[in-house]
């Protein structure tokens, strides 16, 4: 009996043995992708959607089994981390990218942190996808950045313009939280809206980030009576209070922002206050969303359990890294591979009916292609949701 025993424990062992290694046989080698941007904080809501986009769309790769470049299936796996908004934790994230032989990272979200990592990005060989928009960052001689969104000094032309055309505006004030994103994107702001022949009757008011009761903030602002009133660099946990704050204060008038925002905060934090508030959306509407895009949103939110309407714009990034890869499948190691793909680079955009095209754009305002091709969306927060204004693109 104990030699039966013996027997039938050595043969399921050895059968569980061939299993796993059958498995481990079996398995696609892993590709890495990072992810280094802010996913703590006001800002958190910005790196979430990065996060998150990437991670629903390498469960979907990995699940209808991987991605097929040059002949090899790879698994993709995205290795996160938190800069916490903090220029010296951007270094480090890069940094760790880099030990971990990844060459393609999207992030940061912001300026600074952009800025702070070229260095290593340079030296290290590694492609970012920052969300940030000084355009040193992507033109010559700086050749590792990539755009990953609409900057505010192609989306805030385009809102002027629009409220020009639609709404008679004549008037704008800006306001910025003193640091340096907003304060160059209030700058940015600025000189686009004298081009258009608009009166800035106020551009100097900051506040601090930790700021809470904004009414003294906005008076002196309010008294200039402007038609829009911008928040240039507004993070989703500041934008419903100033939101807030300038209704109580009896402005009628209009608010905006070139950064995209969170319906869900804009209703915890302003409620119906928010309706009218003007921000640049996610790269879809109902309209231009295909199939591909509905399925996306659906995994999104299975995993989990909401939606950022940012993450229509932030499901890019991995789409464009993995597809250029896939055109020329020596840039899994090499970037001046990549950097070479990226000027005829062109394949179909799956998150778009019709015949769009990704494609990489840039070239007016930064001299190269350093900028992914998605839609510029412009919304309107009404009744708890955003809702499209005008869709609009960027060469």
């Amino acid at each position: 009996m104990k030699k039966r025993n013996f027997l039938k424990t050595t043969a399921l062992a050895s059968l569980a043995s061939l299993t796993v290694a059958s498995a481990a046989w079996a398995a696609n080698p892993v590709l890495k992708i990072g992810f280094v941007g802010v996913t703590s904080g006001p800002a958190a809501s910005w790196g979430i959607s990065n996060q998150r986009s990437m991670e629903t769309r390498a469960a979907w790769v990995n699940e209808t089994g991987g991605v097929t470049i040059g002949g090899t299936t790879y698994d993709i796996k995205i290795v996160a981390f938190d800069d916490q908004k903090d220029p010296k934790r951007a270094i480090a994230g890069m940094e760790k990218m880099a030990q971990e032989g990844i060459h393609y990272v999207v992030g940061p979200n912001v300026d600074d942190g952009a800025a702070a990592v070229r260095p290593v990005a340079e030296s290290k060989g590694i492609m970012y996808f920052p969300y940030a928009f000084p355009k040193s960052l992507y033109e010559k001689p700086a050749s590792n950045a990539v755009l990953g969104m609409i900057a505010n000094y192609q989306s805030g032309p385009a809102i002027y313009k629009h409220l020009i055309k639609t709404k008679g505006i004549k008037s704008v004030a800006f306001v910025a939280a003193n640091e340096s994103d907003p304060l160059s994107q209030r700058d940015g702001g600025v000189e686009a809206a004298k081009a258009l022949g608009l009166q800035v009757v106020s551009s100097s008011v900051t506040y601090q980030v930790d700021t809470t009761d904004f009414t003294p903030v906005l008076l002196p602002v309010l008294k200039t009576r402007p038609d829009l009133l911008v928040l240039s660099g507004v993070s989703p946990a500041s934008a419903p209070q100033l939101i807030r704050s300038a209704r109580e204060l009896g402005y009628k008038g209009l608010i905006s922002t070139e950064t995209a925002q969170d319906a869900n905060v804009l209703k915890e934090g302003a409620g119906n206050l928010a309706d009218g508030f003007i921000s640049v959306g996610g790269a879809s509407t109902p309209e231009l969303a295909s199939d591909m895009m509905r399925d996306f949103v659906k995994r999104y939110t299975k995993m989990f359990g909401e939606y950022n309407d940012e993450s229509n714009t932030k499901v890019y990034a991995l789409e464009y890294i993995l597809e250029t890869l896939k055109a020329n499948p020596s840039a899994i190691k090499d970037v001046a591979a990549f950097k070479k793909t990226m000027d005829t680079f062109e394949a179909p955009n799956p998150y778009m009916v019709g015949n769009a095209k990704l494609k990489y754009v840039g070239m007016s305002s930064f001299g190269q292609k350093r900028q992914v091709s998605v839609p510029l969306v412009v919304n309107v927060y009404k009744n708890g949701k955003f809702e499209t204004m005008f869709v609009a693109q960027v060469d």
